[in-house]
């Protein structure tokens, strides 16, 4: 009676914590937190705590970010003055996408700092740090090395991008952070030792939660090592004093405080993924329990953490494997059993580094090749009421699979079958201006899934950053799509075709459109691929009319931007490529355009388009314009933008992506 009266003040305190934090995150949510820096401040001094590539982290007044790309010995612990600015981190411009300056948040970090110069001002190192250096100096010098950081320093960015992606597609790139199982076998390791040595428990206990806590230092405080830590800290404490607290308060005792430390961990993936994983394994430990076999216990945590992850998952990746749980049965014996536990030995037999490196490879290469058989699904974002929903459908499933009755996995595959085809019963048509810089790129979703079409890619000129990859498949797939029935391509310049390559390797291409003007060395290398591919392409010609867009270009000029594809959709919308001023002309002529109630901007707001002239006459009420920051072109000009005043002007420069419901003309802007 004694237990269960000291346990139920915990419960009770537990739970008004968590109704505080989850309020201390409503409050912060989208509200900035005040920095103690001065943005106009051209110095910053602090102690570093984190080296990776050109960029290093200190701890001064609060967290600094910098960037620094001259040669620099960096070393924790060391005091560093850095010479430059301050400036803000970047949000995400395209709807629904990583945004930088929120997990930058979750890290405690404000600002980046873009130094000129830094030196240093204090050489001392504390011993914590110098143990940390020494541990990593001493793991550089194994073959093995970037596989020895992901699981003895929580650090896995020296892992090659292609097999993390593959990780990352089959479900199995949490196996790389170190997490409760990485932590459990460690503490058990460390235990099994101290029991051998000594009898004393309770003493054992002590050494081996003050490791821990050394351990989290060690790992950079990451969420998922703070969380296993602490609950193995917390329930050790528990079974020291015998209070029998139950495992799933402490996990949300966890949780209450480390948001009320910081509410915007709310942005961090993996912090996301930690604690609804746990949460869920933890309840539905019964079930797991009835499993009798090794393989049969894995396949139902695997699966348990699966469905916990999956909204996470799909409003981050916008897709999921339907195998991850088979695939986590092959790899979660695989490193728990084999790769970790050899990892940790070898730090003291080194002669197995290479045995390692053996292990591995084939797990890389069997992550490759398995990723090639992914049966994905790609899935549009969801919001968080949906979110709710979809958490309240799996906890009435997984209990009422815990009673071994299937009422509620059916409605959770129906919920699923709903989700996959939910473009099948969306009355509305949208058309997004996608944010690629200094270019053009259009895509337009018709209702009831009709049809898919994608206007320009985009493509930054001397840069082998892949927008396509990073930026415009990872929107379409955000919106459910993973095919585009055409793919039209006003004209042949590179910041309107750069990306097409890209873009046609990555995701299904039905019918390619291009102007009708003669085939550029860019377009002719796009068709190699094509033919290759065996993709459908033509040219457009006057009257060309597919689905709702309406071809108007009629005529052939000299230049490369004239001859773009004029399109005019669903009549209120005129896309105008990078047409000129004489093409604007001409469609005068040609055509009756008056009160168009969407402009897409020609060239870019160029001061050679939209002259006074032809504005007048259509008379816009809205004004678009794809447009790169700080562009050297000095787009839009000054005469355009006056041309355009009577109309309102979004900018992506400015306002990031741009969604229109083509409906309601409900405008939505990314910033």
């Amino acid at each position: 009676m004694k237990k269960s009266k000291t346990a139920l003040p915990f419960k009770i305190f537990t739970i008004i914590l968590l109704i505080i934090s989850f309020i201390n995150v409503i409050i912060h949510y989208d509200n900035y937190p005040k920095s103690k820096y001065n943005i106009k401040n051209t110095t910053v001094s602090g102690t570093i705590i984190k080296c990776q590539n050109q960029q290093i982290t200190i701890n001064g007044k609060e967290k600094i970010l910098i960037n620094y790309d001259k040669p620099f010995k960096c070393k924790l612990g060391i005091k560093i003055k850095a010479i430059g600015k301050f400036t803000k981190p970047n949000e995400n411009t395209i709807f629904h996408l990583f945004n930088y300056r929120k997990y930058l948040l979750s890290q405690k970090i404000n600002y980046l700092f873009k130094a000129k110069k830094v030196k240093i001002i204090n050489n001392k190192i504390v011993p914590l740090y110098k143990i940390k250096n020494n541990l990593t100096n001493y793991i550089n010098t194994y073959k093995n090395k970037d596989y020895l950081k992901a699981f003895i320093l929580g650090d896995s960015k020296e892992i090659d991008e292609n097999v993390i992606t593959s990780y990352r597609d089959n479900g199995i790139s949490h196996l790389l952070a170190v997490s409760g199982m990485h932590i459990t076998l460690l503490s058990a390791i460390i235990l099994f030792v101290l029991n051998k040595l000594n009898k004393k428990q309770k003493i054992n206990y002590i050494v081996v939660i003050l490791f821990l806590i050394f351990y989290m230092f060690l790992t950079g405080f990451t969420p998922s090592v703070i969380r296993a830590g602490l609950m193995f800290v917390i329930l050790t404490i528990n079974k020291i004093i015998n209070i029998k607290i139950n495992s799933l308060y402490i996990l949300l005792f966890i949780l209450a405080i480390y948001l009320l430390y910081n509410p915007y961990m709310i942005y961090h993936l993996g912090f996301l993924l930690s604690f609804i994983v746990t949460f869920y394994i933890i309840l539905f430990q019964k079930l797991i329990s009835n499993c009798h076999s090794y393989f049969a216990k894995t396949f139902m945590i695997s699966l348990i953490a699966f469905l916990a992850s999956y909204p996470i998952i799909i409003n981050n990746f916008f897709k999921i494997n339907l195998l991850t749980p088979f695939i986590n049965i092959i790899f979660v014996p695989l490193v728990s059993f084999v790769i970790y536990p050899i990892s940790l030995l070898s730090l003291v037999i080194k002669p197995l580094d290479g045995l390692i490196s053996f292990l591995t490879s084939i797990m890389e290469g069997l992550s490759m090749v398995l990723s090639n058989f992914e049966i994905s699904l790609v899935l549009s974002h969801i919001n968080i009421l949906i979110i709710i929903l979809y958490y309240l459908i799996i906890t009435y499933a997984l209990y009422d699979l815990k009673k071994k009755k299937l009422k509620g996995l059916a409605i959770f595959i129906l919920a699923m079958i709903i989700h996959t085809n939910i473009n099948y019963v969306n009355p509305n048509n949208y058309l997004t201006m996608i944010d690629v810089g200094q270019g053009d790129c259009i895509f337009i979703k018709l209702n009831y899934n009709k049809g898919n079409i994608l206007i320009d890619t985009g493509g930054i000129i001397f840069s082998n950053y892949n927008l396509a990859k990073k930026k415009i498949i990872p929107y379409l797939n955000s919106e459910g799509i993973s095919t585009i029935d055409y793919l039209i391509l006003t004209h042949g310049d590179y910041d309107h075709i750069g990306e097409a390559k890209n873009i046609v390797d990555n995701i299904k291409i039905k019918n390619v459109i291009f102007n009708n003007n003669a085939y550029n060395n860019l377009e002719k290398s796009l068709i190699k691929k094509l033919n290759k591919k065996k993709i459908n392409y033509y040219k457009s010609k006057p009257g060309l009319y597919i689905y709702y867009l309406q071809f108007l270009n009629y005529k052939t000029y000299e230049s490369e931007n004239d001859n773009s594809n004029i399109i005019c959709f669903k009549n209120k919308f005129l896309l105008m490529g990078d047409a000129g001023s004489q093409v604007e002309e001409d469609l005068l002529k040609r055509y009756k355009l008056k009160n168009i109630e969407f402009l897409k901007v020609g060239h870019h707001g160029s001061k050679n388009s939209s002259s006074k002239i032809f504005i007048n006459q259509i008379n816009p009420k809205y004004s678009l314009i794809s447009v790169g920051k700080n562009n050297h072109y000095g787009h839009p000009a000054k005469e355009t933008l006056n041309n355009l005043k009577k109309s309102k002007i979004y900018r992506t420069d400015i306002d990031g992506s741009i969604k229109i419901n083509v409906n309601n003309n409900k405008i939505e802007t990314c910033n």
